[in-house]
């Protein structure tokens, strides 16, 4: 089988173009090709993105590297596989940037063109410049690339052109659950495992990566500017992962990957995982079918997103639900085989000044989400992450007693209340302290708190362990909501506590009553 990046996979080669060690010599270009010594010319100099609307258009900053500080200690490096160091990625920048432009060109004059076929005419276009760099090479006496060393840079250059770029390794590697950058060397990595290691280096230079994380911004459907001006950046990316970057408020650009391994899991496999006991995914199971509204609650990557695609699973596969999310991350309209009837929504943000309205141009949010959806014939709307002025749209959907399911950031169970009426604080002065409460209390069912501790492993290597610690039932009181400990914490794990009259009933949707008496551990 021809390998597709090596040039026997050509159907065609060009005369001499660019070389792989600077511009072609005055001359050196061929009657009809693009005068690539122009091209070159000032490509140390480029700051930002070429034109607005060009998909293809891909910033780069060939000057010296940006101030850098020393990379954390005491953890193990990853492999020379990943570190890529025979890999000059300064030509790749060049390349990738010649690429674009004329993949921009040629894909402008073909309109209609599919994904497929504009990555299919990116790896032809890179293999031509490639080629055509060897072929000067040659004629001018220097020593070509190896047969390897073609097929790596021509790789490279597509990953950067389609993909993540010096990234796409780690976000391809299997082990790799997160991706930690705080500045451009400094990178560490957290296996699926929990364990902590060193990356390596992801741009040459701050600057590179700020220019790069701009142009992954540019190339979303629904653009996600990164700029001084707006320099904070969220997308989805492909495969499912979640990037989260934050630079010129920060002393160096800050982003977290994170990559959503069990995107397929069940409950059941999360007992097996010691995530949470028999007997409280028994009740939480239970739960989900009885329509109960739930709230999973925890820190910063505790698993929190995973705990809810269980909770899902728990569903009818036929029930028609909603999903409504700043950045898709629960992905169950992608999993057909449980999820038939799924309609996705995903917040837009803006661009531009602000209207009269207080909104910017182009602005969706989830509350425009949700009122759209109450005319799509859901059974359930699922409201993803709450992080702020999202719990009015959360608490929108659980007044219609669907059994919604959302996340938010908290260090306990009651502490995930106080978040949750500041937030709805938050969204405006038409909202009260009596309101919040009350709308909390009134439509908030369950709140299960995830728990995540740093352990260290026999090595001495820094281990993260999540389980589920926690489960409240939230009720209307006399000063606000009140709570019972459904499930309270113990040694390890959440242990049986109290359960209140009303979630008896859940015995008619498969919870064992007397397991919960009896007791159980992690």
């Amino acid at each position: 089988m021809t390998d597709p990046w090596s040039r026997a996979g050509m159907t065609s080669a060009p005369g001499r173009t660019a070389s792989r060690h600077g511009p072609p010599a005055p001359g050196s270009v061929q009657a009809g090709q693009p005068d690539l010594a122009r091209d070159l010319a000032g490509l140390s100099t480029v700051e930002g993105l070429v034109p607005d609307g060009d998909l293809f258009a891909v910033p780069v900053r060939l000057g010296p590297s940006g101030a850098a500080t020393a990379a954390p200690t005491g953890l193990p490096v990853v492999g020379a596989d990943l570190t890529s160091a025979a890999i000059d990625w300064k030509q790749v920048a060049m390349y990738r940037t010649l690429a674009s432009t004329r993949l921009t060109a040629a894909v402008n004059a073909r309109i209609g063109l599919s994904e497929s076929g504009q990555q299919e005419l990116g790896r032809t276009i890179i293999l031509e410049l490639l080629d055509a760099a060897a072929q000067e090479d040659i004629a001018a006496g220097r020593q070509p690339w190896t047969p390897g060393q073609h097929q790596r840079l021509a790789v490279a250059v597509h990953d950067s052109l389609f993909g993540l770029g010096r990234l796409q390794p780690l976000v391809d590697d299997p082990q790799i659950e997160n991706i930690e950058i705080n500045g451009c060397d400094n990178v560490l990595l957290e296996d699926t495992d929990g364990r902590l290691r060193r990356g390596p280096a992801v741009a040459e230079s701050d600057e590179e990566l700020q220019d790069f994380l701009a142009f992954l911004g540019s190339r979303v459907s629904n653009g996600r500017p990164f700029s001084p001006a707006q320099p904070r950046l969220h997308l989805r990316l492909a495969g499912g992962a979640r990037l989260a970057a934050t630079s010129w408020i920060t002393p160096r650009p800050s982003v977290v990957i994170r990559r959503h391994r069990l995107r397929v899991v069940r409950l059941k496999e999360l007992v097996q995982r010691e995530m949470l006991t028999e007997v409280t995914a028994d009740f939480l199971a239970a739960a989900v079918r009885a329509k109960r509204s739930i709230v999973v609650s925890g820190a910063q990557g505790a698993g929190k997103t995973t705990l809810v695609r269980a909770l899902c699973a728990e569903l009818d596969p036929w029930e028609r639900i909603g999903t409504f999310e700043t950045e898709y991350e629960l992905f169950l309209h992608e999993l057909t085989d449980q999820h038939r009837r799924v309609v996705a929504w995903e917040a837009r943000p803006g661009s531009g000044e602000r209207g009269p309205d207080g909104r910017q141009t182009g602005e969706v949010t989830l509350d425009d989400c949700l009122y759209d959806s109450f005319r799509f014939n859901l059974s359930r709307q699922i409201v993803g992450e709450v992080r702020g002025r999202e719990v009015l749209a959360m608490l929108k959907a659980m007044q219609s007693g669907a059994g919604s399911i959302s996340t938010t950031h908290a260090a306990s169970a009651s502490g995930a209340i106080q978040k949750l009426v500041t937030c709805a604080l938050e969204a405006g002065p038409q909202v009260t302290v009596g309101y919040a409460e009350r709308a909390v209390a009134e439509h908030i069912d369950l709140i299960v708190q995830v728990r995540l501790d740093n352990m260290p492993t026999p090595d001495g290597a820094p281990r993260r362990d999540r389980y589920v610690e926690e489960v409240i039932a939230v009720h209307p009181g006399e000063d606000g909501p009140a709570r019972t400990q459904v499930f309270r914490p113990g040694p390890g794990g959440a242990l049986p506590g109290i359960l209140p009259d009303d979630y008896r009933d859940l015995v008619g949707h498969g919870f064992d009553l007397e397991g919960f008496h009896r007791g159980g551990r992690r």
